[in-house]
């Protein structure tokens, strides 16, 4: 394999894209003939993908294995959900949990970790979405479904848009990504700043408690991560163009998934919490 060295400036930073692909804009090794492909990354992120199903699977095996095991605690989850768990299984969701922060950030800052960090994150990832589907939301599993759905479909809408041109990882598509995460940071720290103090806790408990701003919430944190998908596009498009060596497929379909697996969660969380306003 031929590698060259280029001194290229970045193009992307940690606000035009996931922590994942941001990184590759700094690399400046290029391959001439084992490059980085479409195909490769395709592959590599349909390899996550499965990944995350096998997940899932293990978490209802588990489930299944500790049927029978004594109630340990009682968790009221959103306003209508009941989480009863036991020793075993609140200890094994920690670990999952844990687990996928931990392989998350070390994939981040060590690329190469990624074909093994990668692989136990989507495990981690597919467990805590059956977690939440078969066991958080039981007697509502079907939303789980039509998150899958409506996330397939959020990922085709970006997709044609950025193929089509008619969004851009441009100036004006950064600085409307640039308010939003602003926004959505500021108000975060203006509430937990809110709780804190006496005189304002009552007032930022009652705004919280207000479906309609939950729900707008959502809304925009969904607006945001269906927006990564457009840097996240246009990073893989500089990957293959620039001639990135091959085993930056793996950091490309990587990241590509942590977007995809947190569109998911985003969508779950709003249908959550329209199902709940339309119930009561």
């Amino acid at each position: 394999m031929s590698t060259t060295t280029h001194n290229t400036k970045p193009k992307h930073t940690l606000l035009h894209s996931n922590p994942v692909l941001s990184r590759l804009g700094k690399i400046t090794e290029r391959s001439e003939t084992n490059a980085a492909s479409y195909a490769g990354i395709a592959m590599k992120t349909s390899y996550f993908l499965v990944v995350t199903l096998v997940g899932m699977i293990a978490q209802l095996v588990i489930k299944a294995l500790l049927a029978n095991e004594p109630v340990w605690q009682t968790i009221q989850v959103y306003e209508k959900f009941t989480l009863t768990l036991s020793m075993k299984e609140t200890m094994i969701i920690a670990g999952v949990l844990i687990a996928g922060l931990v392989c998350e950030l070390v994939g981040i800052f060590a690329r190469r970790t990624i074909p093994v960090t990668g692989t136990v994150y989507s495990l981690s990832q597919g467990y805590v979405i059956s977690f939440l589907v078969f066991k958080v939301l039981k007697g509502y599993e079907y939303l789980g479904l039509e998150a899958l759905l409506l996330t397939v479909a959020v990922v085709a809408a970006m997709s044609w848009l950025y193929s089509t041109g008619k969004i851009k990882d441009d100036k004006k598509y950064r600085t409307v990504l640039l308010a939003l995460l602003l926004g959505s940071v500021g108000f975060g720290v203006l509430s937990f700043v809110g709780h804190l103090i006496p005189a304002t806790r009552p007032y930022v408990q009652a705004m919280m408690q207000n479906s309609l701003l939950t729900i707008a919430l959502d809304v925009v944190g969904l607006l945001i991560a269906a927006l990564f998908l457009i840097s996240d596009f246009s990073m893989i498009e500089t990957c293959v163009q620039e001639g990135y060596p091959k085993d930056f497929e793996w950091a490309a379909a990587f990241g590509l998934v942590f977007t995809v697996i947190w569109i998911y969660l985003k969508i779950l969380d709003l249908l959550i919490q329209l199902n709940g306003k339309n119930k009561k």
